[in-house]
């Protein structure tokens, strides 16, 4: 099901529509709504839905539209926010039953929610998660699971789980999620979408419920690099309210995606030897025609190995449990209960680090970065695999292994690092699951690792691929 000119899948193709008078605002927000109608019991995308509130933003930009008005970037474009937002429009719930509703009511809106809603973008809801945005789903909470559309006996992925299977399924044209070990990639991958980690720092994540502070990475999700860079360039920017982000320049990201690669320099590491026996039979030769699309938009490909690749998995496990250990602490024995089991195994073992064990850790993770900025003089981007695999069945998913949902996947990698990373789609595996390629770069380099993933794009269909099974 590719897009025609009266039906935008695409955040762009519909901001565009939208200016041509091709299609109105409220005409997209009711195909989001009931494509939602459609499959969401199946899919488990949403924790609340703003029906109502979503038809009356439609009809305010419908207006504006008629009287002649200038739109701004996102006006009337149909977005869904992971419930680890802030929202004032609902409740904030981190799917768990222990997070005090209080602390939403003080947050009010997140910076990325006020961003997204001030550039005129349309929150249709806020879609699910992993409990505090780590572990699996534990179908003993009264929370949906969340279920990827190209087979919905698989998993979405973790922990932006409902915003790549609502995007992948129509429900919006835009997402948020948030990335601590791989928790925008991951879903991206597995439902086929394109996600992308900013720099850390590059976008705020005040108002956004912590995992690892030294770890949590906001950022957007769509079908398309180009609308990801759309996206970036209205959740960009400083926010005093977190004190990690960061006051260098936005630029103009729509502007970097020129179509080519030429003057560019990739190096690629296909990580095999750290694909755990777990490689799809048809990932290698889909990761190696990507390699070669990279080729023919103008790139120069050169091998490279990443610096310290154990080193910093190990270093992104420590880190997550120690600072998740300690933020939850307070409720993790007397509410024992009332986490998912995974989340509490995940949680406890962050007893388990001692100060020496963080602060070595830390050490190993400075060091990493600078291997890595050295590296980065050499080329300009590296391109991985996303992961070695495509999504995992929801009946293979261990309770007591929380962990295990992470063999054969590379994100990890890049979240101690900081540095910017794209996930995108690069067709089917032998299973029929989507596959994905990841595209990091330099330090505040998110445009240039957003133009290799357009230019990928420019040249394939992978991404316009819709999921089979809602056909």
């Amino acid at each position: 099901m590719f897009e025609t000119s009266s039906t935008p899948t695409t955040l762009a193709s519909a901001a565009a529509a939208l200016r041509d008078g091709a299609v109105s605002a409220t005409e997209l927000v009711e195909r989001a709504l009931a494509a939602a109608d459609t499959y969401d019991e199946t899919l488990g995308v949403y924790l609340t839905r703003f029906d109502q509130r979503a038809r009356e933003q439609a009809e305010r930009v419908d207006r504006k539209i008629a009287a002649g008005l200038p739109l701004a970037p996102l006006d009337g474009i149909p977005l869904g926010v992971k419930d680890i937002y802030a929202h004032s429009a609902g409740p904030t719930t981190a799917q768990s039953l222990v997070l005090d509703p209080a602390w939403a009511v003080s947050a009010g809106d997140s910076a990325v929610v006020r961003r997204l809603e001030a550039a005129g973008g349309i929150v249709t809801g806020k879609t699910t998660t992993m409990e505090f945005a780590i572990g699996v789903p534990d179908p003993d909470k009264p929370f949906p699971i969340p279920r990827n559309p190209w087979d919905p006996r698989r998993w979405a992925g973790g922990s932006s789980s409902g915003s790549a299977s609502g995007l992948a399924a129509g429900m919006f044209l835009g997402a948020v999620g948030t990335d601590t070990v791989g928790s925008l990639r991951i879903p991206a991958a597995y439902c086929g979408v394109t996600g992308f980690k900013p720099t850390f720092g590059r976008v705020p994540k005040s108002g956004v419920v912590p995992l690892a502070y030294t770890l949590d990475h906001t950022g957007p999700m769509a079908i398309t690099a180009a609308d990801c860079a759309l996206m970036l360039s209205v959740l960009a920017g400083y926010d005093a309210a977190d004190q990690y982000s960061a006051a260098e320049p936005v630029p103009d990201y729509p502007a970097a995606l020129v179509g080519d690669l030429d003057g560019v320099t990739i190096g690629v590491d296909d990580l095999n030897r750290f694909a755990a026996g777990l490689a799809d039979p048809g990932q290698p030769a889909r990761f190696g025609a990507a390699v070669e699309t990279l080729r023919r938009a103008g790139a120069r490909i050169v091998p490279v190995e990443l610096p310290m690749y154990p080193e910093l998995m190990a270093v992104a496990l420590i880190v997550v449990s120690a600072e998740a250990g300690a933020f939850h602490h307070p409720t993790l024995r007397s509410r024992w209960d009332d986490y998912a089991r995974g989340t509490r195994i995940a949680f406890a073992g962050g007893a388990g680090v001692s100060g020496s064990d963080y602060v070595q850790a830390q050490r190993v993770r400075h060091l990493a970065q600078r291997r890595m900025a050295a590296l980065l003089t050499e080329v300009d981007l590296i391109a991985t695999p996303t992961g070695h695999r495509g999504a995992t069945l929801v009946a293979e998913l261990d309770q007591y292994d929380p962990v295990a949902v992470l063999a054969g996947l590379h994100c990890g990698y890049w979240n101690p690092l900081g540095n910017p990373t794209v996930a995108f789609p690069i067709g089917p595996g032998a299973d029929g699951m989507p596959l994905s390629m990841s595209v990091s770069g330099r330090h505040f380099d998110d445009a240039t690792v957003l133009r290799a993933a357009d230019a990928y794009q420019r040249r394939t269909e992978h991404h316009r691929r819709r999921p089979t099974a809602l056909r």
